[in-house]
């Protein structure tokens, strides 16, 4: 078997399917993930709230994957075709949550599932375009406390080193952003979600504009040899005082999209903004126009 299709995170999903009876509906798919992986130390999968509740960006990409290369059949619903088995591949502790989820809900409904998850986890329904239909009022208002509701009028950076897709977007949710301002030269990363169009996608699906702005990044063969603090020190300082100062226009459009969007991101890799020329950005906007500034 192609080794690509090896991650163990996509036993997860074969088993789950092969123990459900082969065949999963979307909504029921993505409420079973989520409950299982609620189950784990570690989840194997993070989510984001969506049109019906919890959802994983991940685990659609990786049924594109399996699909491609056959242990999944290309379909709206989740097909296992049957040919391996993977629930004894999964180590102990999982195989043992995915009997007690079998036992839990393997009678369940999709209402049962939608009420269940939305009920147990609030802040996954804040997005749903169904509570209404599925929810009785009090659990609504438990939805509603759940819902961010920040105002604040902020410049925000963040990077997504060390994170998943959906980590990150939850994180932009949370702030209520209104644009996400990807500021790398080169949008493309071999993390699934970061490369432009994923990224883009991602944050069409969770109501956020998305903007690339290369002209604000640096080039990579500058990145190539940054070994020590003084290696970083030195390229942010040449940054501040050789790039900047030549890129008035472009640092004004950004600040009059602030003044347009309220909640501006603006992003690269780096988990730390100190690690990363975003801070340098942050620092001229705070510095020139008095915008306020959050390092997430």
């Amino acid at each position: 078997m192609v080794n690509i299709l090896m991650y163990y995170r996509r036993k997860i999903i074969l088993a789950l399917i092969e123990r459900f009876g082969g065949t999963l509906k979307p909504t029921d798919f993505q409420k079973l993930l989520f409950l299982f992986t609620r189950m784990q130390q570690k989840p194997a999968f993070e989510f984001v709230p969506y049109k019906y509740g919890a959802f994983s960006f991940q685990s659609m990409a990786d049924k594109q994957t399996m699909s491609t290369y056959g242990l999944l059949k290309d379909d709206k619903q989740w097909v296992h075709t049957g040919d391996e088995s993977f629930i004894p591949q999964l180590k102990p502790t999982d195989r043992r949550h995915l009997e007690l989820l079998w036992n839990q809900f393997h009678a369940s409904s999709t209402v049962d599932l939608l009420q269940y998850t939305y009920r147990e986890y609030p802040f996954y329904a804040t997005r749903s375009e169904i509570a209404e239909r599925v929810l009785d009022r009090e659990s609504l208002k438990m939805v509603a406390m759940h819902r961010p509701g920040n105002s604040d009028r902020k410049l925000y950076t963040v990077g997504y080193e060390g994170i998943t897709a959906e980590e990150y977007m939850n994180k932009l949710y949370l702030k209520n952003i209104g644009l996400l301002l990807d500021v790398r030269k080169n949008s493309f990363s071999m993390k699934y979600g970061f490369s432009k169009s994923q990224l883009q996608g991602m944050c069409e699906k969770m109501d956020i504009r998305f903007m690339h702005k290369p002209e604000l990044g640096i080039a990579s063969d500058k990145r190539k040899k940054l070994e020590t603090r003084e290696d970083y020190d030195l390229l942010f300082y040449e940054y501040q005082t050789d790039t900047l100062p030549y890129k008035k226009e472009q640092l004004e459009n950004v600040y009059a999209l602030f003044k347009q969007y309220d909640r501006v991101a603006i992003t690269c890799f780096e988990k730390v903004h100190t690690s990363c020329h975003r801070h340098k950005i942050s620092e001229y906007l705070e510095r020139e126009f008095g915008v306020p500034v959050e390092h997430l």
